[in-house]
């Protein structure tokens, strides 16, 4: 059975002349293509060519210039050793300017100068490459849905980094660069506005976090459970419906009552992703712009019990019988 390639099978389908696609008005690709086993261990196994294109190449310098504004400040930060670069590499950070800075454009370099430098070449790296994304796709011919999931990711950074930053009028509202850091910035974000989990669009985000993972695993298994039948050729068996798609369609209504189609199923898995970082950019653009504390937000809304009153109630000496200011 080498008619198919998946990752359990032993064999790795490797076509005598390079794949080089649909050709396109623009087809500028660098290098030469090449076959790796490690990759057609889990894939196509052809490498290349790569388009690059001036979008592209303008976008990896712009992130490049980034990463190293990012890693030469970290290294600094531990007076340039490289072992305790390594070794605090998880803790280091970049972090945005102080509160008195405010929107300032440049504030010195060393207290949040670099930060806004880096965040500017990382921006304009992400832009790029979503522009890039979407003339590629044009230019094949496909639909525009890779580029609109793309931008639900980058309206999720936009507003962490720079819409709500301004909303709220300081640079010091932005997160830091870092990875624990920024997971620091989160707990500390939610303790300041009051438990961010009583946020709706935070609940609807984790929804469509934990459903994505969920959809993806469902489908993913249940072709890999069809693959002996061939059900990774799910254009095929659209058109020509065969044992892998039946007993796929068969074994979800027998589970679950019903069951995707090959098309419907793709769809669920991008709405449930796109909305993910979607509700979650709303949620955070109305943390401390339009509510201060959500858990108050939740008690008022009948979202969230009050605190049980566990104390006897304090009464305020002046406002007692005889009470004097």
């Amino acid at each position: 059975m080498a008619y198919y390639q998946n990752i359990l099978t032993q064999v790795q389908v490797r076509p005598v002349e390079p794949e080089f696609g649909v050709p396109v008005a623009v087809d500028r690709r660098w290098g030469r293509p090449f076959n790796s086993y490690l990759i057609g261990l889990f894939g196509n196994s052809q490498v290349g060519p790569i388009y690059g294109g001036y979008l592209g190449i303008l976008s990896f310098v712009c992130g490049l210039i980034a990463f190293e504004i990012i890693g030469l400040n970290m290294w600094a930060s531990v007076n340039w050793d490289p072992v305790q670069f390594v070794r605090q590499l998880p803790w280091l950070a970049l972090e945005p300017p102080r509160p008195q800075y405010g929107l300032k454009i440049l504030p010195p370099l060393e207290e949040g100068g670099w930060w806004l430098i880096a965040g500017f070449f990382l921006t304009v790296s992400i832009l790029l490459w979503w522009v890039r994304l979407y003339r590629r796709a044009k230019a094949l011919g496909m639909g525009m849905h890779v580029p609109w999931a793309f931008a639900s990711a980058i309206w999720l950074y936009l507003v962490l980094g720079f819409i709500r930053p301004i909303l709220m009028g300081s640079w010091s509202e932005a997160v830091p660069f870092g990875i624990f850091p920024h997971l620091d910035w989160t707990a500390a974000f939610s303790l300041r506005y009051g438990n961010l989990f009583y946020n709706p669009f935070h609940m609807l985000s984790i929804v469509f976090l934990y459903g994505s993972t969920l959809l993806f695993a469902m489908h993913g298994a249940t072709i890999l459970a069809v693959g002996r039948y061939g059900g990774e050729r799910e254009i095929d068996q659209i058109v020509n419906r065969g044992t892998a798609t039946e007993r796929a369609a068969l074994f979800w209504r027998w589970t679950m009552g019903w069951n995707a189609t090959m098309e419907s199923v793709h769809r669920w898995q991008w709405w449930f992703a796109v909305l993910t970082t979607l509700t979650g950019g709303i949620g955070i653009l109305l943390t401390g712009t339009v509510v201060d504390n959500w858990y108050l937000w939740a008690v008022k809304h009948g979202v969230a019990p009050p605190y049980p009153q566990v104390f006897p109630t304090i009464v305020d000496p002046l406002s007692a019988p005889g009470g004097t200011p």
